[in-house]
Parts: C-alpha cells; structure tokens; sequence
C-alpha cells in the first residue's frame, strides 16, 4: 500500500510539474497567478533585503532543491556506464574508419543502433528531475518576473559594468537579474552538488 501511495504522489507531482512546465509557455493568466500566489509566501523579503540579495537567496533555494531532486531521482552509475560505453563505440568507429575495416564499422553502426533505446532511458532520466524542479523553481521564477514588472526602477550596480536596471537585456534576451540569478545560482549548485556528491561519473 505505501508504494502504491508512492506512485501516486510520484503521478501528480509529475503532472504537476508538467502543466507548470509548459503551462507557462502557453498562459500569460497562469504565469500571473503563480506570481501572485508566490508572493503571498515570499512577498515580504525585498522589504527587509535588498533585491539582489533575494535573488542570491532563490538561487541558492532552487539550487538545494534541483540538486537533492538529481541525486535521489537519477541513476548515475547507469549514465556513468552509458558515457563509458559511448567513448569506447566512438573510440572503436574512430580506429576501424582509420583503418578501412568496413565490416567492423557496419558491426559498430549496429552496436549503435542498440543504444538508441538507452539514449531514451537517458533523456528520460534527465527530464524527469526538470519536472520536479519546476514545481519549485518555475512559481519563484515568476514571482520574480511579476515583482521585477511591478518596480521597474530597481538598478543594481555590477563590476566593470557600473549601474543597470535589471531589466533590461546584457545580451539578447537575457535580461540583468536573470544574469546575476545565473551567477549567484552557478557556484552555490556546484557547492551542494560536491558537498552531496551528485553527478559523480568517476
């Protein structure tokens, strides 16, 4: 009975997940009501931090999050052995191309043609995490973007860049607080993911 629960909860929290994850593409209403429900929850930290300090702290939320959803949803010693497996195939069609041996090269296009399956596995394994995460990430993501919308006189001052609303673009579409949101979000996750050892392929 407590695996069935289990399963059940696994669903939902993947639906979830899903309608978020590509709810938002869709619906500008949906995108609103998560920032606003989220807002009810965290709305009160830019009034006793300052702004970039909160997205330091979403940052480093997200990144725990995202990194204990990887480490306990992901078979890693399986995609450890699916990269070793792929290095020895390339490794092995590299040295029969080289050396002309065409009936090794069809029995490799074979060999290959077999792990398409395992490929699935894999990218099946790696989206499923970005479900979960969502269900965090994407309502503080547009609890950010609503509130970002709503004060469109914050500044924030970067090195070498000196002062710059945050948003407005750096490059293309990306946008400053979305900038300082990937740097602050880069090390922390590479902190907890070495603290907790996630995504160890050795």
């Amino acid at each position: 009975m407590k695996n069935g629960l289990m399963k059940s909860l696994d669903r939902a929290a993947l639906a979830v997940g899903f309608v978020l994850f590509f709810g938002i593409m869709v619906s500008s209403d949906l995108r609103n009501s998560l920032g606003v429900a989220t807002g009810h929850l965290i709305g009160w930290l830019p009034d006793i931090l300052p702004f970039h300090v909160v997205l330091f702290i979403l940052a480093a939320v997200t990144g725990l999050y995202a990194s204990l959803i990887q480490k306990y949803t992901m078979d890693w010693e399986f995609l450890r052995v699916q990269q070793e497996k792929m290095k020895r195939l390339q490794r092995s069609m590299k040295e029969a191309q080289l050396s002309g041996d065409q009936a090794r090269i069809q029995s490799l296009q074979s060999e290959q043609m077999k792990m398409v399956s395992e490929q699935g596995k894999m990218m099946q394994m790696q989206f499923k995490p970005m479900l979960y995460i969502g269900i965090i990430s994407i309502p503080l993501f547009m609890w950010a973007y609503l509130y970002i919308g709503e004060h469109s006189a914050l500044t924030m001052t970067f090195p070498f860049w000196g002062e710059h609303a945050i948003n407005t673009t750096v490059l293309g579409p990306i946008l400053y607080w979305f900038y300082w949101y990937f740097v602050c979000s880069l090390p922390v996750s590479q902190i907890i993911r070495k603290a907790l050892d996630i995504g160890s392929m050795s």
